[in-house]
């Protein structure tokens, strides 16, 4: 007993003393730090002791955490502290805050969305942002599928942060089975969410704009779609000279491959492939699809056709009856109709590279060549089909935020947008703040914007804050004017003032 008690207070002191030492690391960077923490916790616990502070100190150490902090950089920095400290500010790379002045473009781009699309006889839906992982992965190589924010939640399931609409989209349509009278004419604004390299006006966020239509067969379907996407540039003051839009159809590929006997099922990663022919050289280009499979003699046939770049030579390759060339044809046809064939162009080079693209494709693009594809999108006949309906013809775009944004910034089109109120109401004494609230909610019933000033502010400030704010009027409450059941009003353009009668406000 005697030498079991001696060893038990030997092994304890001996715990202690590496306790002692631990603590003494603490400071130190590195993963030194954090392996002395935990395990000095584990000693103390088992040796029936619990270490609340270091029993010795090294000298200046908040000051080495600080040093060490900044050489490691906030992306390198250790576990988030939970002392009450300074935390990083900045949002996750890649997102977004939306402080007051960008959410004013942001609502304001929104509004621009939703009146061009109200023109065409669209109605809204949404989604949730959080869908199922297996929405996204049905279409095997797809590159947006190596870019999903997909876990497991605490229910087991496997989900995502949407990278797109269009699923959502079809997911829905399916919901909603035969309730759904076609055709259907539908958009959408959502969130979506991409890990992905980012460039300028591409980001690991942005909101996106579709534009659907389910049930119609026919080009005169992608035809109204690429006239609201002309209608909102030019809404915007954006012209053909700023922007084309590069039209193909994905039959064009399709019949090349078809001649070189290369099989169906290696399609969706050709077009995946051929989908970076202007973001990669065509070195690498040609050594990925060589290395899907494809002979040289095929790749070789592949890239010249994606060289075509009028309508004539492509109906000289595949001949008058095939049907991307009657497609297309009838497409520039209803585009001279709707009065903006000067905003398109034949370029054989877009495919896109989602795999359910089945028919026309077409892509937005800034003709200085400085931004990415402002918007893309094209026919999708057999999307349901993949998700246990049936094959049902469909088409729609995609709409970005984050590039328009860029491209109204370097064409100067970007609108002033002022946090503006009509009305500024300023109590000059303390005890008429209940008469203040009276007059506001007055003015508010009729639809006026109004601030009350709040808090002892001098007049001085309150001037200063109706310019800022671009109020019309200010609204005076003295004790004397109060009396006789009237405010003095100051129209601040003008800068006439007036006592008015409250009930003629």
């Amino acid at each position: 007993m005697a030498m079991a008690a001696a060893a038990a207070a030997s092994s304890q002191h001996l715990g202690l003393a590496l306790i002692t030492s631990l603590a003494c690391l603490r400071g130190r960077a590195g993963a030194i730090t954090s392996a002395a923490s935990k395990l000095s916790y584990i000693l103390s616990e088992s040796a029936g002791y619990i270490l609340r502070e270091p029993i010795c100190r090294p000298r200046s150490l908040s000051a080495s955490a600080t040093t060490q902090e900044s050489v490691r950089g906030p992306s390198q920095a250790g576990p988030p502290s939970t002392d009450g400290g300074v935390i990083d500010t900045s949002p996750p790379r890649g997102t977004r805050d939306f402080p007051p002045e960008d959410m004013r473009l942001r609502t304001w781009l929104f509004n621009n969305f939703r009146e061009v699309s109200s023109l065409f006889g669209f109605e809204e839906i949404d989604f949730p942002v959080l869908e199922s992982e297996e929405l996204y992965i049905r279409k095997a190589g797809e590159e947006i599928t190596q870019q999903l924010y997909n876990f497991e939640d605490k229910g087991g399931r496997r989900v995502t942060l949407r990278p797109e609409l269009t699923p959502s989209l079809a997911r829905l349509v399916l919901q909603k089975g035969k309730s759904a009278s076609l055709p259907l004419k539908w958009f959408a604004i959502g969130q979506c969410w991409r890990y992905e390299r980012m460039t300028r006006g591409r980001r690991r966020e942005h909101y996106q704009w579709n534009m659907d239509i389910i049930g119609i067969p026919g080009v005169e379907a992608e035809a109204e779609l690429l006239s609201a996407i002309v209608a909102f540039f030019s809404k915007l003051g954006i012209t053909s000279s700023d922007v084309g839009i590069k039209i193909s159809n994905r039959k064009v590929l399709q019949e090349v491959l078809g001649r070189s006997v290369i099989p169906e099922s290696s399609f969706a990663a050709v077009c995946v492939i051929v989908d970076k022919i202007e973001k990669i050289p065509r070195a690498e280009v040609e050594k990925e699809l060589t290395a899907l499979g494809l002979p040289v003699e095929a790749v070789d046939t592949i890239l010249r056709a994606l060289t075509l770049r009028s309508l004539d030579d492509l109906e000289e390759l595949l001949g008058s009856d095939n049907e991307a060339v009657v497609e297309l044809k009838q497409l520039f046809e209803l585009a001279r109709g709707y009065g903006f064939e000067d905003w398109l162009q034949f370029d054989a080079s877009v495919v896109r590279g989602l795999a359910y693209y089945t028919g026309t494709v077409f892509e937005a693009f800034d003709r200085t060549g400085t931004l990415r594809a402002i918007c893309g999108g094209g026919r999708y006949d057999k999307l349901l089909s993949t998700f246990g309906g049936v094959d049902t013809p469909a088409c729609g775009f995609g709409f970005g935020d984050a590039v328009i944004v860029e491209l109204l910034k370097e064409k100067k089109l970007l609108p002033e947008l002022n946090h503006e109120v009509d009305d500024i109401v300023m109590p000059l004494e303390e005890e008429l703040r209940p008469q203040a609230a009276i007059v506001a909610a007055r003015l508010r019933t009729q639809g006026r914007r109004v601030d009350v000033v709040m808090g002892n502010k001098k007049m001085k400030w309150a001037f200063k804050h109706a310019e800022r704010l671009q109020a019309k009027r200010m609204v005076i409450l003295g004790s004397t004017e109060w009396t006789k059941g009237s405010v003095r009003v100051k129209d601040l353009s003008s800068r006439e003032e007036k006592d008015l009668p409250l009930e003629e406000l």
